[in-house]
């Protein structure tokens, strides 16, 4: 009996928190709707000022060319525009970008391949020294997935109105959305904070985050507030909440986008969301006490708040993973129904949600039916990744440093492109969290068994959607260990 009572109260205490979070989407929806006809001031006769155009890469091979021939083509005039490949490589990729720098040099740009000794501070350490000697009063930075387009300067730069605006940062397309599952899946969780979560915080006057890649900076911001840091894994997010607090603003363009490559394979996007949340957690335990000591005014500080913490949701996502199989029991052997009964109200989270996906969906699709049919998907996403992200959750916490592990970039854009034989493609190694998640999904599956023959009906979805997430996410994990190690031996 006492466990009994342990295990609910837990559950309770975990959906508690979900909720709370979950229900940030109708507040989310509300500044959507009130602030939806709010435009930006731009002006259409901004004077054409130098800009330096920051590439930073690391073992990019098979995109470096893309991005630096995509900015190259550039509408703006090659004397008031320098490039910086800041290239941290330690592979091929050195000698293509030099290849490359000499082709662009003498076609008549100012283009620099600029080499550090050592790694140090990663992106931000590679931005940081870029910036020592950039002539521009503008830097636009470009991860190497990126291809900006032709008019990127041009339709951003308007947005500098005034001198108190810092950055201006574009929405992200995804150029493999239809490649797979997988990307699909990816490219409506990005639309829900690109589309939704930016707009309206922008809108409202809410402190907003450069996403490290796809936006401008002027110059003189980036040094006032104190410059790139490389003390946390997202030293985007950390610089933004910076240079907000010192008073400089911030433009958000949800309708004009800049296309980018969405991780094409599992491991690769286990890495990319290890290491955002766990950045997301320092910049928090980084940023948060300036936040509550500024000035600024309290529905900013509460606002601030949620948007640094909201990663600590995957804890409580994988404890209520956990525990939902054995309340199944509880419910079926044990005096708790009135505890059930109450339970129904964190539907609401799921439905805040659900909302706010499909309000991203429906604001910039007109197929959007046909795109938010996959949220229960995204959402049992969501939940085979909460053990991947619990762990980067705790190491945040922790203070347990690790390395910047980029993303490996495949240049895999239509359904006939295959990653397999690229080199950055993972090894055959796989990591014993993949081992975990198909034990979770295994007991998963007990309780879907279990919610069927109890005849749980209204707990069965949440069972199927905690098995399908760990199941999908650690299959496919091995499946890719396995293509690699299939490969390998073929090729002896």
């Amino acid at each position: 009996m006492i466990l009994d009572e342990i295990i609910l109260y837990a559950y309770i205490f975990s959906l508690s928190i979900l909720l709370f979070f979950g229900s940030y989407g109708f507040i989310m929806i509300y500044y959507h709707e009130k602030y939806k006809k709010k435009m930006h001031r731009a002006k259409d006769d901004l004077p054409l000022e130098t800009v330096t155009v920051q590439l930073p890469i690391y073992n990019e091979m098979y995109v470096v060319d893309r991005l630096i021939n995509a900015v190259c083509s550039m509408d703006y005039p090659k004397d008031k525009l320098e490039i910086q490949v800041l290239d941290d490589s330690t592979d091929e990729t050195v000698e293509v970008v030099a290849k490359l720098v000499e082709e662009k040099r003498k076609e008549g740009f100012d283009i620099k391949h600029i080499r550090r000794e050592s790694r140090e501070g990663f992106k931000a350490g590679a931005l940081k020294e870029g910036l020592k000697t950039a002539k521009g009063k503008f830097i636009a930075i470009f991860d190497a997935d990126f291809i900006p387009k032709k008019d990127f300067l041009k339709n951003t730069l308007r947005y500098f109105y005034d001198d108190k605006v810092g950055m201006v940062q574009t929405r992200w397309e995804h150029l493999n959305e239809d490649y797979s599952l997988l990307t699909r899946i990816q490219a409506l969780a990005l639309d829900g904070h690109f589309v939704i979560e930016q707009t309206v915080r922008n809108k409202a006057g809410f402190f907003i985050n450069f996403n490290g890649t796809g936006g401008v900076w002027r110059k003189d911001c980036i040094e006032d507030a104190g410059n790139w840091e490389g003390d946390t894994l997202t030293e985007d997010l950390d610089l933004s909440y910076r240079a907000q607090l010192k008073g400089w603003k911030f433009i958000y363009l949800r309708d004009f986008t800049t296309p980018a490559e969405l991780p094409a394979e599992m491991n690769a996007f286990k890495a990319q969301q290890f290491r955002w949340t766990k950045g997301a957690v320092e910049t928090a335990k980084k940023i948060l006490p300036l936040v509550w000591k500024s000035d600024i005014p309290l529905r900013l500080k509460l606002h601030s708040t949620f948007h640094l913490t909201n990663n600590i949701v995957f804890p409580f996502i994988l404890l209520a993973g956990i525990l939902n199989v054995p309340l199944i029991f509880i419910k079926n052997a044990g005096p708790y129904w009135s505890f059930f009964n109450i339970m129904a109200i964190f539907v609401i989270a799921f439905i805040g949600s659900f909302l706010f996906y499909m309000f991203a969906q429906k604001d910039v699709y007109p197929d959007w039916r046909k795109r938010i049919v996959l949220f229960p998907l995204f959402m049992a996403g969501s939940m085979g990744l909460a053990l991947n992200n619990t762990r980067a959750v705790m190491e945040g916490l922790l203070n347990r440093k690790s390395e910047f592990v980029r993303t490996p970039k495949f240049k895999v854009v239509t359904k006939n492109d295959n990653p397999i034989k690229n080199k950055y493609f993972k090894s055959t190694r796989v990591q014993a969290s993949t081992y975990v998640e198909l034990i979770l999904a295994v007991y998963c599956l007990i309780g879907v068994v279990a919610s069927i023959y109890f005849m749980e009906i209204a707990a069965l979805p949440f069972q199927l959607m905690f098995f399908t997430g760990f199941a999908g996410v650690s299959l496919m994990s091995l499946r890719q260990a396995y293509i690699k190690k299939r490969q390998l031996n073929d090729g002896l």
